[in-house]
């Protein structure tokens, strides 16, 4: 994201008009760019490893969450460092296990 220094409001005005109506930004002296706009016919490809991270994604458990949540609100929460450190663990080597497959 570029940020711009002006005072000129008449040109920040512009800009962020061109910007809201989905204008490619101008190219930078010495640059040459491509507009592209995005279409219904993009698409978007996983690796191997981001699909088989989304695929094991476990299953939202919306009880355990309010659970957790009334104990923080209660003041009642105490988590558990070491469980915490042993499954960070854990699942960085079953991550490293998936990479080198």
């Amino acid at each position: 994201m570029k940020i711009v220094h002006t005072t000129d409001s008449a040109a920040l005005a512009a800009g962020q008009s061109r910007l809201a109506a989905g204008e490619a930004r101008p190219a930078a002296a010495g640059t040459a760019t491509a507009a592209s706009t995005p279409s219904e016919s993009a698409t978007v490809k996983l690796s191997s490893t981001a699909a088989s991270l989304m695929a094991s994604t476990p299953e939202f458990d919306a009880e355990k969450v309010a659970a957790i949540r009334q104990a923080i609100a209660d003041g009642t929460f105490k988590p558990n460092a070491e469980a915490i450190a042993d499954k960070l663990i854990a699942n960085a080597q079953e991550l490293l296990q998936r990479m080198n497959r």
